[in-house]
């Protein structure tokens, strides 16, 4: 019989992210690990600690640390800034992160090299080089290998454009061919041995800065099938979500994938079936709970629309629980 007892789980670079953890602290102990006193998110966790800088020497053992001091059954990155540190602790014994393996986490970190990897896996990815490389046609886009926040992206109609973007953008770039089709992203959560448990796919319908703050869950049975193939065929453990256009010539093509929830986390926290939303089975994982797949069981037609909140903190950063509206939420129904 799996293990039912208390479990934490510790969330990393949490950040603004209160949606997320707060739905993991239905379920569990949550430690909330941000090194900036004002994050927000952290506020919503049983427990808050500031760590070290993702690239100091003390981040994984102070992680470590915490992991034993509140009995931690996995580690759970909410930004793409320390998968790889986590997936090198993880490989070494150091820490039950739900990441992928290094090189996995490494490559999908960026986009060229994510390109590289998904079509030597022959999975659809669009036509990309790197500058001073033959491109196919135009336009493109020219975007940072390492971007993110759909930061500094560029559309370029002619090789001039192309040579004056990369020049602009003053970090490593490539160059891609520009989708033309809706943007899509499908949500998806794998167990510890890189099986899919489910991918719930979703429209874009408004998004700001690389975020989608509106959409709809939609029930697309391609879409659930390349979710499912992607993160099979990288081994991802934990959440990841697969960006992609449905391009009118060429079809659906893999534009990111970034191993992590995703900004539109409420989707699939919406779309979930009693019981099966992503925070209650990484929770049962973290248990030692083996969890059946469930590819494509999931309410589509859900839609959500994202919105700002705000926490006021005393000379102590501790929260009042005071707010401009009382009480918070929407008005009782007449």
């Amino acid at each position: 019989m799996a293990p039912s007892g208390p479990v934490a789980v510790l969330l990393t670079g949490v950040g603004k992210r209160y949606d997320i953890v707060a739905a993991f602290a239905q379920h569990a102990t949550v430690v909330a690990a941000d090194p900036n006193p004002l994050a927000p998110a952290q506020y919503a966790a049983h427990h808050r600690y500031a760590v070290p800088r993702i690239d100091d020497p003390a981040y994984v053992p102070a992680l470590a640390e915490l992991c034993e001091r509140y009995g931690v059954g996995a580690v759970v990155p909410l930004t793409d800034l320390d998968i790889e540190v986590l997936a090198v602790a993880r490989a070494a014994g150091k820490l039950p992160a739900l990441v992928p393996d290094p090189e996995i986490a490494r490559a999908t970190f960026d986009k060229y090299e994510a390109h590289l990897l998904l079509t030597g896996l022959g999975l659809p990815s669009p036509a990309t080089v790197l500058p001073g490389e033959q491109v196919e046609g135009y336009p493109v886009m020219v975007k940072p290998r390492r971007g993110s926040g759909a930061r500094s992206i560029h559309r370029a109609d002619d090789a001039r454009a192309a040579e004056f973007f990369v020049d602009y953008v003053h970090e490593p770039t490539m160059i891609q061919r520009m989708m033309d089709g809706p943007e899509l992203s499908i949500d998806c959560l794998s167990d510890l041995e890189g099986r899919c448990l489910n991918a719930i796919p979703r429209t874009m319908i408004e998004s700001r800065g690389g975020e989608s703050i509106k959409g709809t869950v939609v029930n697309d049975a391609e879409l659930v099938a390349l979710g499912r193939r992607v993160v099979q065929a990288l081994g991802v453990r934990g959440a990841c979500t697969v960006q992609v256009f449905r391009d009118r010539e060429v079809g659906l093509r893999i534009t990111d994938v970034n191993a992590r929830f995703g900004g539109a986390f409420p989707a699939p926290m919406y779309a979930a079936l009693p019981g099966r939303t992503y925070p209650e089975l990484i929770v049962r994982m973290a248990r030692g709970e083996r969890v059946e797949p469930h590819v494509g069981d999931f309410r589509a037609g859900i839609s959500f629309s994202r919105y700002f909140w705000q926490l006021e903190l005393d000379e102590q950063m501790r929260p009042t629980g005071r707010d401009i509206i009382q009480p918070p939420g929407p008005p009782p129904p007449r």
